[in-house]
């Protein structure tokens, strides 16, 4: 397991790299996310590895935002 935590600013940088540290659920400076260590997760790390810092972890639960849609009834 991968702990990856944002410690550069996103402002100022390029928007791909933006848009990969949203992918991997980073948003602010010092915010962290857990990943399985997999080639498409080591990829977007190396693309902004100038904005963020890894460390291994042992395995632990991997949280996930749960999305929760409610259906409008039509009166």
């Amino acid at each position: 397991m991968l702990k990856v935590t944002l410690t550069g600013s996103l402002i100022g940088s390029h928007p791909r790299n933006r848009k990969t540290a949203h992918a991997l659920g980073l948003r602010r400076m010092g915010q962290s996310n857990t990943f399985e260590d997999t080639p498409n997760i080591r990829g977007m790390i190396h693309n902004v590895a100038h904005l963020v810092t890894v460390e291994e972890v042992e395995k632990q639960e991997v949280r996930r935002r749960r999305v929760v849609r409610v259906k409008k009834e039509n009166s």
